[in-house]
């Protein structure tokens, strides 16, 4: 079978089909259970989703600094899956597939296999239950990324969970044990703990060690009363029961809990597909090789998302889907023109949107980030000056009773442009976008903090705040 497009992967890639390619013959190739990608299903919306329980569960059990006295009696674990899943994700999830399987899709088929090269432009996968080769004028690889399991883990027999089947547990487990102190890590001990699990945290080093070190070093001081901590310790083996898993960790402690939560990164996809056959390079670290506007070393096959890209976030992946799907859309009408189907042209291409990158954390306390960290802004050179603000020096920190979370700004004197900005604290997943703003349109601090209003007494003003105490030349009125 032999198609215009083939698209490996339904989550970001799954948006490739726009009306300019409803002429053309489109194959989507889907491995996991769930149609629509980490995202959907394991990732992104439903993790926040849990969040928004979590933090429910933990206001009411810390009230009391406001004068109210609410408490926390316990969740209905059920209830919490089915309205995530029963009520939204399966439901979206089934829709897309049905959608692509539709008369609404005549040009798009849907295969539901593994995809695996065995040749140049040649897949070998999977249709109705039967195994089928097919092959593809331009092949776009979005195959993204899966949770890392340390050997120590995987080669022992326990029973362990990701980030993939955490959340579809039948039952809460009464306590559980995270391996891991990143991303995932974070946001599902606050998830757990907050929602009544004893939550135990084994990391070889510091959470969340990727943050700017004042940031770093607030987060950890807060966290380390909250679980309990088994911080700079790794796994020297597992062990299980029908109840339980033990680690044993190399300083001779022994961990047991109910279940056991393997969060220690994920690894880009691309090592199971064969990739050598179709000419596709990788690098070291497992990520495709992509130039800047996404083409593989393969003429004809682009990669985007988690696979290839060194930012695993799903508004990364989005972005990049939309500049290769420009790109395709160029190199072909490069090609049309040119009769030569190897021509190709960069003058009308974008390149690899990663200016500027936020993430979030939804953890408590709640973090966000982006630009240059102090260290990294020093170590290029620039004449770097800091303020790290307070919430409770403002007027909705005061209302929040907040003794802990600060917003650190970092800018250059000489241009009073901002190199990076740090949250940690509520909100701060929608307070960064103002300083993404500033960022991609080189905004000079002076100006932001001055030719505009800065709503009275909202949290923003911790941001005009902290922009007002660097060291720059503000005008006087």
């Amino acid at each position: 079978m032999h198609f215009d497009y083939i698209i490996i992967g339904s989550g970001s890639g799954n948006s490739f089909p726009t009306p300019e390619f409803d002429d053309a013959s489109i194959a989507i190739i889907e491995e996991a259970p769930r149609f629509g990608g980490t995202c959907l299903n394991s990732g992104c919306i439903p993790t926040k989703m849990y969040v928004v329980a979590a933090d429910t569960a933990h206001s009411a059990a810390t009230s009391e600094r406001l004068g109210i006295h609410t408490t926390f009696e316990g969740a209905d674990w059920p209830a919490i899956v089915d309205r995530v899943f029963g009520h939204r994700v399966d439901i979206i999830s089934r829709g897309g597939e049905e959608y692509r399987r539709g008369d609404e899709c005549p040009n798009i088929t849907l295969f539901r296999g593994h995809a695996q090269f065995t040749g140049p432009k040649t897949l070998s996968t999977t249709l109705d239950g039967e195994d089928v080769e097919i092959t593809g004028d331009t092949i776009i690889i979005a195959a993204g990324s899966r949770p890392f399991i340390p050997p120590v883990i995987a080669e022992s027999g326990v029973p362990y969970l990701t980030n993939e089947d955490v959340m579809r547990l039948p039952e809460q487990p009464e306590s559980i044990t995270i391996l891991g102190g990143g991303f995932i890590a974070m946001e599902f001990a606050h998830v757990f703990q907050s929602l009544g699990t004893h939550v135990r945290i084994v990391n070889r080093s510091p959470l969340m060690r990727h943050l700017d070190a004042d940031i770093h070093d607030r987060f950890n001081a807060l966290v380390a009363p909250r679980y309990e901590t088994h911080i700079g310790r790794m796994v020297s083996s597992a062990s299980h029961d029908d109840n339980s898993v033990t680690l044993t960790l190399d300083d001779g402690t022994s961990l047991t809990s109910s279940a056991l939560l393997v969060a220690t990164g994920r690894v880009p996809n691309g090592d199971r597909m064969n990739l050598a056959a179709a000419g596709v390079d990788m690098h070291d670290n497992g990520r495709i090789v992509v130039d800047d506007y996404g083409r593989t070393t393969a003429d004809g096959i682009w990669a985007l998302g988690d696979v290839s890209s060194p930012y695993m976030l799903k508004h990364v992946a989005n972005a990049e889907l939309r500049a290769v799907r420009h790109n395709v859309l160029q190199a072909a009408g490069a090609r049309d023109a040119s009769g030569a189907p190897g021509a190709t042209s960069t003058s009308d291409m974008v390149p690899m949107p990663h200016d500027h990158v936020p993430s979030a954390v939804f953890t408590y306390p709640q973090l966000a980030t982006v630009g240059l960290t102090e260290e990294q802004a020093r170590e290029a050179g620039y004449d770097v000056t800091t303020k790290i603000q307070n919430y409770g020096d403002v007027a909705y920190g005061w209302a929040l009773e907040d003794q802990g979370s600060v917003v650190k700004l970092i800018a250059d004197k000489k241009t009073a442009r901002l190199l990076g900005a740090h949250y940690m604290g509520p909100q701060a997943s929608t307070l960064i976008q103002q300083m993404v703003t500033v960022l991609a349109f080189n905004l000079d601090l002076r100006d932001v903090a001055r030719r505009q209003y800065w709503t009275h007494p909202a949290l923003a003003e911790v941001t005009e705040n902290a922009i007002l105490g660097l060291d720059l030349d503000f005008p006087d009125y």
